[in-house]
């Protein structure tokens, strides 16, 4: 399966099978892929996570652009009441969701 996903990169012209031994870390699929991957999966949710961090940050600091083009302040719709608590709301169904799976599934 490793294999054949990682040759999908042989198909890119000119660097296509360097770039598929730089991958594999050889001339086939051994212990170091093996170990790059388990690493790759590894780090990869807690780089998402604060890249979504950074990301809510500079939207806070710099605000963002509307979909009805309001330029002043007198229509707009602060997040802090009303959008945090259907967040919190859609959090609350969640976590009891799993929880009736965990416990009664």
């Amino acid at each position: 399966m490793a294999t054949v996903i990682t040759n999908l990169m042989s198909a890119i012209p000119y660097i296509g099978s360097d770039l598929v031994q730089l991958i594999w870390g050889g001339f086939s699929i051994n212990n170091s892929t093996l170990n790059r991957f388990f690493s790759f999966h590894y780090l990869m949710p807690f780089i998402i996570a604060a890249l979504a961090l950074c990301h809510m940050i500079a939207l806070h600091e710099n605000g963002s652009s509307n979909p009805i083009g309001v330029s002043g302040n007198y229509d707009r719709i602060s997040m802090n009441p009303l959008f945090l608590i259907k967040d919190y709301i859609t959090l609350l169904l969640y976590l009891i969701s799993l929880a009736y799976i965990i416990f009664y599934s």
